[in-house]
């Protein structure tokens, strides 16, 4: 049998690589993102090499009106899935920021996320089932001086994604959070994180989503995508000095 995803931030990434790798398994698809001529490229695709249905929703999650439009478009739909995948970043002291584009990546880190989550959860709990993948990033493990609204989005999704997941896991419906370090997507140039050392290696969209996917569909809670990384910021990070891993992060960071 066939199941529904939603899936934020689609048009590229690992929001797309996670719709064609849900597409392969033969699940239907509502793909949401900012561009529409993006979401029909991949709409095409996708129907015509795994014979499945995907909607395109094209709505912009970093405001009220495009949270509206998308939560509206499904409202009817049976979803069995649903992965928050938008978000943005952005590079640069907090003072040195304007403070509105720090509003708007709360706006579509967060509030989309618990906007979402509210609207789609009821529907899984009511037909006795679900899954929840809301995709954070090792940021949300430490404080990130230089990006420090960032990782304190990323943070949020953290805590917020295993607290519902201890409140609706005995109702039948799991969250996972999804924590990967760098990806080779487009978020460092929109970020302004090129040629930091931060950005020197990543790993790609398709395989951040297959370990993503897999994990949401195992129910767990929390999922690193290199082991390296899990035993880094499990283990090693919180018994650091904090000013060290401060240092840490802001040196990570920090433009050659």
């Amino acid at each position: 049998m066939t199941s529904l995803a939603l899936i934020t931030g689609a048009s590229g990434g690992i929001g797309r690589a996670m719709a064609a790798y849900h597409a392969a398994k033969g699940g239907d698809l509502i793909i949401a993102a900012r561009r529409q001529p993006e979401l029909d490229s991949l709409k095409t695709e996708l129907e015509a090499r795994h014979d499945v249905s995907v909607t395109t929703v094209a709505c912009d999650l970093g405001t009220s009106e495009g949270v509206t439009t998308l939560i509206a478009a499904v409202a009817d739909a049976p979803i069995d899935i649903l992965v928050n995948n938008a978000g943005f970043g952005g590079h640069g002291a907090f003072l040195d920021r304007a403070l509105g584009d720090d509003f708007a990546m709360v706006d579509l880190n967060v509030k989309a996320v618990m906007a979402l989550c509210h609207a789609v959860a009821p529907g899984m709990v009511s037909r006795g089932g679900g899954r929840i993948l809301n995709v954070g990033s090792t940021a949300g493990m430490m404080p990130g001086p230089l990006q420090a609204t960032y990782f304190a989005t990323k943070a949020f999704v953290q805590s917020f994604s295993q607290a519902l997941d201890e409140e609706l896991r005995a109702k039948g419906v799991t969250v996972t959070v999804l924590a990967p370090g760098y990806v080779e997507t487009g978020f460092s140039g929109r970020a302004d994180l090129d040629d930091t050392p931060l950005t020197k290696s990543g790993k790609t969209p398709e395989s951040v989503a297959k370990v993503g996917y897999d994990a949401m569909m195992d129910g767990k809670l929390v999922v690193v995508n290199e082991p390296l990384l899990s035993v880094l910021t499990g283990w090693v990070v919180p018994l650091l000095p904090r000013r060290s891993v401060l240092r840490l992060v802001r040196g990570m960071q920090t433009k050659g």
